[in-house]
């Protein structure tokens, strides 16, 4: 049973649909009307203002189900609406890693970045809003919540031990079953994602990347969406926790883009969060009583995010050790 059944909370879920479209339409409409490059301040300021509007929702909801409920369930449904924001945010930083390759493999211009990304989080949102859906309709089934555990402790193990592959998208099934029902150019018509060319219209390299990226955004849905089911039953919290955290990718991704490589331990760390929260569904709930306390799974996730960040920087990649040695040798021969 969920303490907000849909049945009794519809208009909420519709008022929070009308505010992220309204903040979308601002993005787009007032303050990326024109297409231009991305600065990091304003990036970082974007930035503070989702994570700030994600915790002032966070408090409200916190106050609100303290009224409704209590204090206790209050705090425990708080924490695991910012449990549930962190462990998501965490896991997006994969498709920022997917976003920097697949923008150099199709040279799309920085300034043209922000629409294909504007758009492609719009498709996520609808994409996992219909994820969340069916894994709520299916967390009712007790013998789910061991196959999505086992699935997602699964997963980590695979990207723990899995080698940074290159991206290809045009070996990518849906992009090439797209390209036999419409031709395709090479050219980038400034922010068009179609061109009229020889009386037949063609995609361009911004619909191609667009098309790519909802394909992987797909796959990511497969793992992040059962991920947060093991912080919560609600699928309230799991809806606008994962709406928050995908709101914020885009700002993220052009604050992080040229430093990203940097992070080269943090899918170990995700890997490790992926097997806690499979784990945590599979086996800790049970040995817990029935629930692994909500301020243990924070803490975790915190702590596991936060080394592999730190470790990252600390023991930077090989190739970044070669390429500052050579720069050092080439500074020592011009003196």
């Amino acid at each position: 049973m969920t303490l907000f059944p849909f049945a009794d909370y519809w208009w909420f879920y519709g008022l929070f649909t009308l505010f992220v479209l309204f903040m979308l339409a601002l993005d787009l409409g007032v303050f990326n009307r024109k297409a231009h490059v991305v600065s990091f301040k304003e990036a970082t300021i974007w930035s503070i203002v989702w994570v700030s509007l994600a915790l002032v929702f966070n408090y409200i909801f916190f106050q609100y189900a303290s009224y409704k409920f209590g204090e206790a369930t209050g705090g425990t449904l708080g924490l695991e609406f910012l449990t549930g924001y962190i462990l998501e945010k965490s896991l997006s930083v994969d498709n920022i890693f997917i976003f920097v390759m697949v923008f150099a493999y199709f040279s799309i211009p920085a300034k043209y970045q922000h629409r294909v990304l504007f758009y492609g989080i719009l498709g996520a949102l609808v994409f996992r809003a219909i994820f969340i859906a069916l894994g709520s309709a299916l967390m009712q089934f007790h013998w789910v919540i061991y196959i999505f555990g086992g699935f997602l402790v699964l997963t980590g193990i695979k990207m723990f031990f899995a080698s940074n592959e290159k991206i290809e998208p045009e070996k990518n099934f849906l992009i090439r079953l797209f390209k036999k029902f419409m031709p395709v150019t090479h050219e980038i018509d400034g922010k068009n994602f179609f061109i009229r060319k020889d009386g037949l219209w063609h995609a361009t390299p911004l619909f191609i990347a667009l098309l790519f990226l909802e394909a992987t955004d797909i796959i990511f849905a497969v793992d992040s969406v059962p991920a947060i089911f093991a912080v919560t039953k609600e699928p309230l919290i799991v809806f606008t926790s994962n709406i928050f955290a995908i709101l914020g990718l885009r700002s993220m991704y052009f604050m992080l883009a040229g430093v990203i490589d940097k992070f080269h331990l943090l899918k170990y760390g995700l890997a490790i969060v992926l097997v806690f929260v499979g784990l945590k569904m599979v086996w800790l709930n049970d040995a817990f009583g029935g629930k692994f306390p909500i301020s243990y799974s924070l803490g975790f996730i915190l702590a596991t995010i936060t080394i592999s960040v730190i470790a990252s920087l600390i023991f930077p990649p090989k190739a970044a050790i070669v390429k500052a040695d050579l720069e050092s040798e080439e500074l020592q021969t011009e003196n």
